[in-house]
């Protein structure tokens, strides 16, 4: 828990004994149902609570945004993101109901009034939202035609409208073709080893976005 309030020094009480609680939870859910390796889940507020805060590092989301997160696994990046952010509205989809019986569970037990959990694919989603945020459920061309269209026009935070991408290596190709893409590397604001390599992928993104992304 050190690491999470030496890196987010503003959090209230109520934020602290959340995130305090994380660990118990996926300790207990994961026994029962398996959402995250049993070599993470030790690991589990540097790999998977900070990792997904890292997106906090880099946009401060304003109140009433709302954030659509695809292939949420276990709740990741959604739920450490909607603990920092209790005034904006997260919908954690996945196609996989179990997971989402663990989001739904952990969600309700943390009191997490800005969380909707959904088993969905992501390309049933009929909503718009200010962000896509997600954990490199596909490579990034992939990706963009999953949430074509879900990304609303109207952008009010710091950053335009788009999708906020967590994923590691090198993306030189994968993102090539992409036009007004930018990476953040994780390692500039955590300094664990874990993040040597891990990257935010940005990329601002119009309702009907997916031609106007390709270079040219």
């Amino acid at each position: 828990m050190n690491i999470i309030r030496s890196n987010f020094s503003d959090l209230t009480d109520s934020q602290i004994k959340q995130y305090e609680s994380l660990m118990r939870l996926y300790k207990s859910w994961n026994n029962k149902i398996n959402v995250i390796s049993r070599k993470d889940i030790s690991d589990l507020n540097i790999r998977h609570v900070l990792h997904s805060l890292s997106i906090a590092k880099i946009i401060e989301f304003i109140p009433e945004t709302k954030i659509l997160d695809v292939g949420t696994g276990g709740g990741f990046p959604g739920i450490p993101l909607a603990i920092m952010f209790p005034e904006v509205s997260f919908h954690l989809t996945d196609s996989i109901g179990k997971k989402i019986k663990v989001v739904k569970a952990i969600s309700n037990e943390l009191g997490l009034k800005n969380v909707v959990a959904e088993q969905i694919r992501a390309q049933n989603v009929n909503q718009q939202y200010d962000f896509v945020i997600s954990r490199a459920v596909t490579n990034m061309t992939d990706f963009i035609k999953i949430v074509d269209g879900k990304v609303s026009t109207s952008s009010q935070n710091s950053l335009a409208n788009g999708i906020l991408y967590l994923k590691g290596g090198d993306l030189t190709n994968e993102l090539k073709q992409l036009k007004n893409v930018k990476t953040f590397n994780i390692s500039s604001y955590f300094n664990d080893i874990f993040f040597e390599s891990k990257k935010i992928v940005y990329l601002p993104m119009p309702c009907k976005g997916r031609g106007n992304q390709l270079a040219d």
